[in-house]
């Protein structure tokens, strides 16, 4: 079978959220987008089961003059997952390590004071997350979130994405209470390969689509 390609995120989103439809009207669900690319993704599917939408801030602990390449990943709560595999294979000192630790950890908090308006993560606890990005790669970023997530006690923690390498979900699969990927190409070669548009979300796209999340929570509420 052909894998999927995408128009943009926000198609992306709207296949995702019908894979998604069984958690659909429950007061116990959250969805959760890592930012910045995942926000889209998740409104639509927030959007489609009437689910509040927050953000869970993560950032990649980059390799020294590869910065695409993750060594790590940093989350809200104080969370970091190092691969220290990697570090070793690399020959990357701790050093290193520590300095793009303490960079992304001032992006971090400088992203939450944009997106929420204080630091911190959402809260979770005795709730269903889903957690939702616009692809995985390696996995390190959304294994940073599934981690920063049960440090509050969930309910149950769902990964959602539209397209992810196989090794990647293998991996995260023992971590989480399920993982919903429509696409799992075997030839994968990133996620952009996967969307015909997948043109960077801004700083200011991101707090556009929380804030109309946050008026179509309002509204749910107040009724007609």
């Amino acid at each position: 079978m052909k894998p999927l390609v995408f128009n943009n995120r926000v198609h992306a989103g709207q296949m995702l959220a019908e894979a998604l439809m069984k958690h659909a009207n429950r007061e116990d669900v959250i969805v959760l987008g890592l930012p910045r690319g995942g926000v889209p993704v998740a409104y639509e599917v927030a959007r489609k089961l009437h689910a509040p939408l927050d953000v869970l801030v993560v950032r990649k602990l980059g390799v020294p003059g590869y910065e695409e390449l993750a060594m790590g990943a940093i989350a809200s709560g104080g969370v970091q997952v190092v691969d220290h595999d990697m570090m070793r294979a690399l020959g990357i000192p701790r050093a290193a390590l520590e300095a793009e630790a303490t960079a992304q950890l001032k992006e971090l908090h400088r992203r939450e004071m944009a997106y929420r308006g204080h630091t911190g993560a959402p809260e979770v606890a005795g709730r269903t997350v889903i957690l939702i990005d616009d692809g995985i790669a390696t996995g390190s970023t959304i294994r940073a979130a599934v981690l920063a997530l049960r440090q509050q006690h969930p309910k149950e923690i769902i990964i959602a994405v539209p397209v992810a390498a196989p090794d990647s979900c293998a991996a995260l699969n023992p971590l989480v209470d399920d993982l919903v990927v429509l696409t799992m190409p075997e030839d994968f070669g990133g996620v952009s390969r996967w969307y015909d548009d997948f043109s960077q979300t801004t700083d200011d796209e991101v707090r556009q689509v929380l804030a109309q999340a946050a008026c179509h929570e309002t509204q749910a509420v107040s009724g007609p």
